[in-house]
């Protein structure tokens, strides 16, 4: 079985309150983009597990893949496994490449042994493997609360676009950028922002620390407005910069911002 894990845009990022557990309260507007990991899972004799293309740094722990497989045994029997996982979305990039690649990684467990587990059951033990999990069992456009886990459907903004991605190849740990934000819960909410369709209103709390520890990051935003994009923001805790173009518009790159390219095309979302 072949599956194609995608990656994921912010269309905003609040961050309300930190919790007791250590986590932070949030609100986001969680946007799947046609960006994709290679994902192949077959039966063995014994588990597998390969990794090729973008290098994941192990911190001697599991991959991802590898913890929800192990997740998906506490709950339920199903033979041994082969997985090969191609990594093409960038890592510590603020587009949820692993959080997608485990979460695929149980639909295709679910489908290929036929476990007959509901999308509901997988977005809890999705959500067990990391804040962005859940999101990728329905993927879609979607608001996230809480640590990122408490998801409903949002509403189409009806917009068809160019979209360019950018990464410049800037790893940005999530503990890092969350270091260096100021929680604020006193504000119009996403969820009201993004009913009344105000792409320019939506904010992403993590750009002003990040952009402040990494400028490269900062003109790559600046370099997406001057090159005409309407609407241009950072990808969750960073480091990937979007810019979103009207749709008939000719877009002229500068060779500075074209070297961080990684998707450019139509998008509807």
């Amino acid at each position: 079985m072949i599956l194609y894990p995608p990656a994921k845009i912010n269309l905003g990022l609040h961050i309300l309150a930190k919790r007791q557990d250590a986590y932070h309260e949030i609100e986001t507007i969680i946007a799947q983009v046609p960006l994709f990991d290679i994902l192949e899972i077959t039966e063995e004799e014994q588990d597998v597990f390969l990794q090729t293309g973008i290098q994941v740094p192990s911190d001697d722990k599991p991959n991802l893949c590898q913890q929800a497989v192990q997740l998906m045994r506490t709950k339920v029997d199903f033979p041994k496994v082969r997985i090969h996982l191609r990594k093409q979305i960038p890592i510590g990039a603020g587009l949820g490449g692993g959080s997608a690649d485990a979460s695929y990684t149980l639909i295709g467990l679910n489908a290929l042994f036929n476990l007959g587990l509901s999308y509901a059951y997988l977005e809890e033990l999705a959500a067990q493997l990391g804040s962005d999990c859940a999101f990728f069992i329905r993927g879609g456009m979607q608001l996230a609360k809480g640590r990122g886990e408490i998801l409903e459907k949002f509403p189409s903004f009806n917009r068809r676009v160019q979209l360019v991605l950018c990464n410049p190849r800037i790893h940005v740990s999530t503990a890092q950028a969350y270091s260096g934000v100021v929680p604020n819960p006193s504000r119009k909410s996403i969820q009201e922002i993004g009913e009344e369709k105000k792409l320019d209103s939506l904010q992403n709390d993590f750009e002003p620390s990040v952009f402040k520890a990494f400028p490269a990051i900062a003109e790559i935003k600046e370099r997406l407005k001057s090159a005409g994009a309407f609407y241009t923001a950072m990808s969750g805790s960073g480091s990937s910069v979007f810019g979103l173009f009207e749709a008939d518009n000719q877009i002229v790159l500068s060779e500075q911002l074209e070297q961080y390219v990684i998707y450019a095309g139509e998008w509807s979302f």
